[in-house]
């Protein structure tokens, strides 16, 4: 094969644009090929192949690359791949404001760290809850376990971790490990040197921003008159929770977002990874424009490095379709 690519979407800005460039490769590879899979098969195995580059990333975006569909949201589920349209209430816009900082999730620990600490939280609670922990590695495999809600799986968190940070050794003498066990079958190569793990954070903010994703499609398919309101409200209480419970937000990205608050956002998140990239912000659509041009100033204006971005990091959108192939008409 002989390829092309091209791309409008910033570097490292967190807007899955690793994701899609592996996608693309795939669905390119099955043309090329003859071969054929299904949207679902495909995504799946998108989602394994990054692993490879040693980042424990999920499925999220491979999934939404290939399962979106022009004018609905999707609410994307796993175990198995499923996707369910999600119509966005009329009267808001949302926009992408890039923060211009770069985080390179392969280069660096963080991203694998917080994985590791969700997995041992999983594990923790499952023997705490008299479960087999060993095969255990995910808090939405041990709610599926337990068979109980979201606001019941936040009781446990509470009832069982501490807030203060784990060591290793006290996991791995809560568990009946050694370190040599922990280090070889648990953590990642690049989180084995880490010291301490906070685990009732992580997983508070997991299953509370689950609890948020089904409110905020609950709010969509109702349609009450302050839908926009309330929908604003739980992407802050997001971001919140990001910021201060996983802690993937930075200096920049907290500066952006108070700025599209006060700019005329109902809400404002961090969305990606973390660490840098981008906020999605909800907007009144009557307040669009008037939102654009503060945002500018207030945040791209100040930094001529910014300034140079602007043109392709601060920008309104709508849902759009996932990857096809444009065949060229005979």
């Amino acid at each position: 094969m002989n390829c092309l690519v091209d791309g409008t979407i910033p570097a490292s800005s967190g807007l899955s644009s690793s994701s899609a460039l592996v996608c693309c490769a795939g669905l390119v590879t099955l043309h090329a090929n003859m071969l054929t899979l299904t949207k679902t098969e495909l995504a799946e195995t998108c989602a394994r192949c990054e692993r490879f580059i040693g980042t424990e990333g999920g499925g999220m975006d491979q999934s939404i690359s290939f399962l979106a569909e022009e004018g609905t949201a999707k609410l994307i589920e796993f175990s198995p791949l499923r996707s369910t349209d999600v119509k966005l209430p009329t009267g808001a816009a949302f926009v992408i404001a890039n923060s211009c900082v770069e985080m390179n999730k392969a280069a660096t620990a963080h991203f694998n760290i917080r994985v590791m600490e969700c997995r041992l939280a999983t594990k923790v609670m499952a023997k705490a809850e008299g479960l087999d922990w060993e095969n255990l590695m995910k808090l939405g495999d041990l709610q599926s376990k337990l068979g109980i809600t979201l606001e019941d799986i936040i009781k446990i968190v509470e009832k069982v971790l501490h807030p203060e940070p784990y060591t290793r050794e006290e996991i791995c003498t809560f568990l009946g490990v050694s370190i040599k066990e922990l280090c070889e079958t648990i953590l990642t190569q690049n989180t084995r040197d880490v010291a301490t793990f906070q685990l009732y954070q992580r997983a508070k903010h997991v299953y509370s921003e689950a609890a948020r994703v089904l409110a905020f499609k609950k709010v969509c398919d109702e349609a009450p008159a302050n839908a926009i309101q309330l929908l604003g409200d739980l992407m802050n209480q997001s971001h919140v929770s990001c910021r201060d419970m996983y802690e993937c937000s930075c200096p920049e990205l907290d500066q952006l977002v108070d700025i599209c608050l006060k700019s005329g956002a109902i809400g404002s998140r961090l969305t990606g990874a973390g660490w840098g990239g981008c906020a999605v912000s909800m907007v009144p659509v009557e307040k669009l424009n008037e939102f654009l041009a503060n945002v500018q100033d207030a945040y791209y204006r100040e930094d001529d490095r910014r300034l140079a971005l602007l043109q392709s990091s601060l920008f309104a959108t709508n849902p759009g379709s996932g990857a096809m192939i444009f065949t060229e008409a005979n």
